[in-house]
């Protein structure tokens, strides 16, 4: 299970109705199912994924987000989560505002393209930054949207977002001090609990 994964289950509440986009193969809805007795529904778009998701006996939607979201009523869910979602779509901030209207809270995470190794690869190589972390080519790459910490904080701040809490993640061990103090430079995912 991801790190980020792990810190979101402390924040969705035993017994709540969960949405998970972009669920994948279904293994955390599963598991919040299993721990926290969630009542949870997933989306994704990737037929493999999908179809994994609906044999761990799992209520799956397929859909695609960028299209938007308006089959789902307004605080038809307490908890909508999107995990490392975020830099793959095409509108990531109309997103972000249909899920604050459909959820109670919101649950971001995202890979933070401002960590120091992104920046040291493109300020060494000249070219942008191909790692076990982020294993794409520029041309071959899922994402399409480099987010940062602060790119992220900043949104939120424009759009009136409140941040209930956040944690960083890093994989280096021993360095989560400094993921803490300087998360835009340190941390490798940020993970974010808002709400309007």
């Amino acid at each position: 299970m991801r790190l980020d994964l792990n810190h979101i289950k402390q924040w969705i509440e035993p017994g709540s109705r969960v949405l998970d986009l972009g669920c994948g193969d279904g293994e955390f809805l599963s598991q919040l199912q299993q721990e926290r007795n969630v009542i949870g529904v997933g989306l994704e778009i990737d037929h493999d994924n999908i179809s994994d998701a609906i044999a761990r006996g799992l209520n799956i939607i397929e859909q695609d987000m960028d299209r938007g979201l308006s089959n789902f009523p307004d605080h038809s869910f307490d908890t909508v989560v999107m995990a490392h979602a975020l830099q793959v779509l095409h509108y990531p901030d109309l997103v972000i505002d249909e899920m604050l209207r459909i959820g109670q809270q919101c649950i971001v995470t995202f890979p933070n393209f401002g960590h120091w190794s992104c920046r040291w690869y493109l300020a060494s190589h000249g070219r942008m930054p191909v790692s076990k972390f982020m294993p794409h080519n520029w041309y071959d790459t899922p994402n399409i949207h480099f987010c940062t910490v602060q790119d992220f904080e900043l949104l939120c701040s424009e759009k009136g977002i409140r941040i209930l809490q956040r944690d960083m993640v890093t994989q280096q061990s021993g360095a989560q001090w400094a993921a803490d103090r300087w998360p835009n430079l340190f941390a490798s995912t940020a993970i974010y609990h808002i709400a309007r």
